[in-house]
């Protein structure tokens, strides 16, 4: 796709080689307000001039282009991927039980790199990006990436806890999915839809992810104190079809690349009994 970033009133479609389609555009940074999709503007074209004025015309806007892709990268450079950090399992689990779908929420920045995570581990039925803390009405994304509707990006991970516990899932979250430490941020992206937070579905979820940041805080697994929250569940909503499976579709594109495409390396690598090299993917029109 030609992608589009907006650096203030500049905003420049840069061809890049397996990038995403036309139609679509990439993260804002100038603002960090996340993946907004905007119209993606078309190269200037010079209607039948002569000459000198055609190459200034050429010139003046290669120099553009060039001075944009210059600052894509140095932006793409403040969201690098932060290596996952190894953590030991959660003392406390949910007991063991013969039922064979349980549903978690989780919030960790972006949905495109959380989806992608659970996507790959096994026992893993269903991941899907959308929106959770905040009202039906204001679940969509134009409107969620103004950071007042008290919803983050989320995902909701349907699994079989017969294959892989709650707690198994925590352990992915808090070491390969996201950073925990950071506070309504992730990497290049900022506010509070970005924050860190846990949707418990049952009082026995509430239980063990209480106790698991409490264990993690008291091991001092993490550099920093936890910024986690668990909130109260209060509803689910998919997000648009476009974001659905972002990372399998897009595996090329630069935000993908840098930011998420490493924690899928680092699930393989630290959780090998967990990982899946095929993704569940959602079923989309």
């Amino acid at each position: 796709m030609a992608t589009t970033r907006q650096f203030g009133p500049l905003r420049i479609a840069a061809a890049i080689p397996g990038a995403v389609e036309p139609a679509l555009a990439v993260r804002d940074f100038g603002s960090h307000k996340g993946c907004r999709y905007k119209n993606v503007p078309a190269a200037p074209v010079a209607a039948p001039l002569v000459g000198a004025t055609v190459l200034r015309t050429l010139i003046k806007f290669a120099a553009i282009v060039a001075g944009a892709l210059a600052l894509q990268c140095s932006a793409y450079a403040f969201g690098n991927s932060e290596n996952a950090v190894v953590i030991p399992p959660p003392a406390q689990d949910e007991p063991a039980g013969n039922a064979h779908t349980e549903t978690a929420v989780f919030a960790g920045g972006c949905f495109w790199g959380v989806q992608g995570v659970f996507q790959h581990v096994q026992g893993v039925q269903s991941a899907v990006s959308g929106y959770a803390g905040g009202l039906a009405s204001t679940a969509h994304y134009d409107i969620v990436s103004g950071g007042n509707t008290g919803h983050a990006e989320s995902v909701q991970v349907i699994f079989d806890p017969t294959k892989v516990s709650y707690g198994a899932l925590l352990q992915i979250f808090f070491s390969v999915a996201h950073n925990p430490t950071e506070l309504n941020r992730q990497g290049p992206d900022t506010g509070t839809q970005y924050r860190s937070a846990i949707f418990p579905t049952s009082a026995e979820q509430q239980k063990v992810a209480q106790a698991y940041i409490g264990q993690l805080d008291a091991e001092h697994s993490f550099h920093q104190p936890i910024a986690t929250r668990i909130e109260k569940y209060a509803g689910f909503y998919p997000a648009e079809s476009y974001h659905q499976n972002f990372l399998t579709v897009h595996p090329n594109y630069p935000y993908i690349v840098i930011n998420d495409l490493p924690k899928i390396a680092q699930l393989k690598r630290l959780f090998p009994e967990r990982y899946r090299d095929d993704p569940v993917l959602v079923a989309t029109s």
